[in-house]
């Protein structure tokens, strides 16, 4: 069963072709990450001009390494939400277009739910181990929420951010720090292997699985405002991602063992950071999950990956399926 899947949901232009749910046959990934660096931040506008540019020649390449044809294709998979509006409609529009001309089931995936099956991919004992349920921590730079799985497709929203997003936050302090965008790679880079002399607040929100970043980013602001010296950036940064990590892996050890979780799953683009993952390891007293870096930010091998265990169901989507910006996955 080969699917070809479709991700184009912010600044990153993908397709791949993935086998029986967990072997990558290819991911071709097209990044921006260069053009909207100049900006800090992507541009929805210039992010979905560009896929327009980008969604054929990297549709053929996918194709071209997989070494196969639309015509070896069993299903199109697609990324119809939560994201940019103008980013979705060009993936789902060459999603659609595909489905109709080879005749082929056509199947909408959530972004996040994406990113939750990213564990499974080139591990196909992880899923036969029969992990559910299990506690998922979805972290990247437009969300952050805590979702017990108990099967799959079956979901409960536990805790979410009530202001920035751990990824957004991490963007908004490198800037704040001169690190440059984006922001979670430059912060881990700089703050491996340092113990911070700054010890930031963390909002713990007792009594709920919510989580908050906005006092922690403006405590940041702050501490840069009153100490501006350039040697202190990488000591203020490993005292904001300690900060961060230290909120997001205590919450979901507490999550986890509430629920009776039998596993924690890291999903998302800041399932890359190092300390995050160094860190929910060494304190959780359950297995955890995280997908290598290179399966971590978006691309669309998760989304192929999503959709052969959706292909099990009887749900499936039609022509008429239209982007959802506001997706929500529980």
């Amino acid at each position: 069963m080969r699917v070809l899947g479709i991700e184009s949901s912010c600044d990153e232009m993908s397709a791949a072709v993935v086998e029986d749910g967990v072997k990558v046959i290819s991911n071709v990934i097209y990044s921006q990450v260069s053009i909207h660096a100049q900006y800090g931040g992507v541009v929805p506008e210039v992010a979905s001009r560009q896929h327009l540019l980008q969604v054929a020649p990297v549709i053929k390449q996918a194709l071209t390494t997989a070494k196969i044809t639309l015509g070896d294709i069993d299903a199109i998979a697609v990324t119809n939400g939560p994201g940019l509006a103008g980013s979705l409609l060009v993936g789902v529009g060459a999603a659609k277009a595909i489905a109709f001309a080879t005749d082929k089931p056509l199947i909408g995936i959530n972004h996040l739910e994406g990113h939750i099956y990213a564990n499974w991919l080139e591990d196909p004992q992880r899923m036969s181990d029969n992990p559910f349920p299990l506690m998922c921590l979805i972290v990247s730079g437009g969300h952050t929420e805590l979702i017990s799985m108990t099967g799959h497709g079956q979901y409960e929203m536990l805790g979410q951010t009530r202001d920035d997003a751990a990824g957004e936050a991490f963007d908004k302090v490198a800037s704040i720090l001169g690190l440059g965008f984006p922001g979670g790679p430059a912060i881990d880079k700089i703050s491996k292997g340092l113990v911070s002399t700054y010890k930031f607040p963390r909002a713990w929100l007792k009594g709920s699985y919510d989580f908050s970043f906005s006092g922690l980013k403006t405590s940041v602001l702050h501490a840069s405002q009153t100490t501006p010296a350039e040697s202190e950036r990488p000591s203020m940064a490993a005292g904001f991602q300690e900060a961060v990590v230290d909120v997001l892996v205590s919450k979901a050890i507490d999550a986890a063992t509430n629920t009776g979780s039998k596993q924690i799953l890291i999903a998302g683009g800041v399932a890359a950071n190092s300390l995050l993952s160094s860190e929910m390891r060494r304190r959780s007293p359950v297995p955890v999950m995280s997908p290598r870096i290179s399966l971590c930010t978006d691309n669309a091998a998760m989304i192929a990956c999503c959709a052969y265990f959706r292909l099990a169901s009887p749900r499936r989507d039609n022509l008429a399926m239209d982007v959802s910006p506001s997706l929500t996955l529980a």
